[in-house]
């Protein structure tokens, strides 16, 4: 007769066999019923369960077990907008992947190349001047002036100027501020200038639309292009060499490509500026896009979220606004520390006649006749006979 030990290892093992049994069993039960082609159907495994659950057993969203609709949720996956009833349109977008994508372009290679850019605009600039040195005055001063801007015409380069240099700086640092500025004057310092250049920037932007219109329509006239440009052209507008420089009007060649990248640019800023300043309200990528798929039979995508466009702007405006700069840098330049007597035309609006002939001889020969008359004075009144 077995011992009293053995006697307990038998019925644990009993137990075991009964407890793995019993698993079987059910799981036994468990396949029977999904194959069962009806309750599969429903995805319900037990008539009792489907009654007691809030949802009657059915999955939440009327969705039918393996009966749903993969084309839907691929539809929503892939950033396909809904309606919503409330003002916040951009909630209708349940899932947005473009958004991971426009980070890393932001955050990544835009920003690389921005900073790129304006460096190698500074460094190119700085080579220029090591090489050709300040451009100066051939015949040296004259000691009399020619008036080459009117008051109204400096304030409304000066609006555009101003505001323009206000937006690069604030605009920078919402791209570049927290490598920069924040590591150097820390968190507080950095989020009270943030904070008043994001005021700043929303609003001199009309400040900068308004000065575009100024100057556009006080100066389109002189800078259409004509023949003297292409001459001006072929002889690098003389500020390669030492030489008198082309002959031109009121504005040369190169003073007609600041003005249409500046109109131009400048609407393109203005145009996403407002969309970012007035957001989900404007489709301007959109339309843009299906007049190019017109023009240029493209397959551009016409059909775009709220959200996408806004992405847009972001990046396009801030692209155009790196590419701005640069321009800017250079105007800046050769109307300052490049060229001697070119600041007087926009800081007094007099300028050297001797400067005027030898960079706009055309327009100093058909406003001469103003010059001779200052100069002497206007004519005595006769008296009455």
């Amino acid at each position: 007769m077995p011992g009293l030990g053995e006697t307990t290892n038998w019925s644990v093992r009993i137990k075991d066999y009964a407890a793995v049994a019993l698993v079987a069993f059910v799981l036994t039960l468990c396949v029977g019923g999904l194959s069962d082609p009806a309750i599969a159907q429903q995805g319900v495994a037990d008539p009792a369960i489907s009654q007691n659950s809030p949802t009657g057993g059915a999955v939440p969203g009327d969705v039918l077990g393996t009966n749903s609709d993969a084309e839907y949720w691929r539809a929503v996956r892939g950033g396909v907008q809904g309606t919503v009833s409330i003002p916040d349109q951009k909630a209708g977008t349940l899932v947005q992947s473009e958004g991971e994508a426009w980070r890393s372009f932001r955050n990544g290679p835009m920003s690389l190349y921005a900073s790129w850019a304006m460096l190698g605009m500074i460094v190119l600039l700085g080579i220029f001047y090591a090489i050709r040195g300040r451009i100066k005055i051939a015949h040296g001063r004259s000691g009399q002036t020619i008036t080459r801007f009117k008051a109204i015409e400096r304030f409304g380069h000066w609006l555009l100027a101003v505001s323009f240099v206000v937006l690069a700086l604030t605009g920078l640092n919402v791209l570049f501020g927290r490598y920069v500025i924040l590591p150097l004057l820390g968190a507080e310092a950095f989020s009270f200038i943030t904070q008043m250049g994001k005021y700043l920037h929303n609003y001199l932007g009309f400040a900068f639309m308004l000065g575009l219109l100024m100057i556009f329509v006080m100066w389109v006239k002189h800078n259409l292009p004509d023949r003297t440009d292409i001459k001006w052209v072929l002889q690098g507008g003389g500020i390669f060499s030492s030489k008198l420089h082309p002959p031109a009007k009121k504005f040369n060649a190169g003073q007609k490509v600041i003005f249409w990248l500046t109109i131009l640019g400048g609407v393109s800023l203005s145009l996403s500026g407002w969309q970012l300043l007035f957001p989900f309200t404007t489709t301007f990528f959109a339309d843009t896009f299906d007049k190019i798929n017109l023009i240029f039979a493209t397959n551009l995508p016409t059909t775009l979220s709220v959200i996408q466009e806004q992405q847009l702007a972001t990046l396009w405006h801030s692209i155009m606004a790196v590419f701005m700069v640069c321009v800017i840098l250079a105007h800046i330049y050769i109307g300052s520390v490049g060229m001697e007597g070119a600041f007087d035309a926009m800081g007094t609006g007099e300028v050297d006649l001797n400067w005027a002939k030898e960079h706009h001889s055309i327009w100093v020969d058909e406003h001469m006749d103003d010059v001779h008359e200052r100069d002497q004075g206007k004519p005595a009144v006769q008296p009455a006979e």
